[in-house]
């Protein structure tokens, strides 16, 4: 299991102490220094089941100098999606926990990182 998180983020800090209370074996990924491949991006939504632009946080200074919500949604600008959540790490919506069984959770509730501890596969 890793976890995606900013530590100024108090729902990152949040899910981690609620791992931490847990027990949970987990791997911390600081992604606005260990920043994510497009690669890793297009595979986190995968396992989401979600697109980029339901992980992009839309009210980031960058997101409005990029302009990103009058950016089309769907398939022709997923790819400039990614690669906006890729150069832009900052955008991404965190924390964003991959569990074991191959899924991953946006969890930024208590609810979803227990349902992300649940996922065991």
């Amino acid at each position: 299991m890793e976890i995606w998180i900013n530590p100024a983020c108090s729902k990152c800090r949040s899910a981690i102490s609620l791992l931490d209370a847990e027990g949970a074996d987990y791997t911390v990924r600081r992604y606005l220094e260990d920043v994510p491949t497009e690669d890793e991006i297009r595979d986190v939504l995968d396992r989401l089941g979600l697109e980029p632009w339901d992980i992009t946080r839309t009210q980031e200074a960058v997101a409005k100098e990029l302009g990103v919500k009058e950016w089309a949604r769907d398939a022709s600008a997923r790819e400039r999606w990614v690669k906006a959540l890729a150069e832009h790490p900052r955008l991404i919506q965190r924390p964003i926990i991959t569990a074991q069984d191959g899924t991953a959770v946006v969890a930024r509730t208590d609810e979803a990182v227990q349902d992300a501890l649940s996922r065991k596969g």
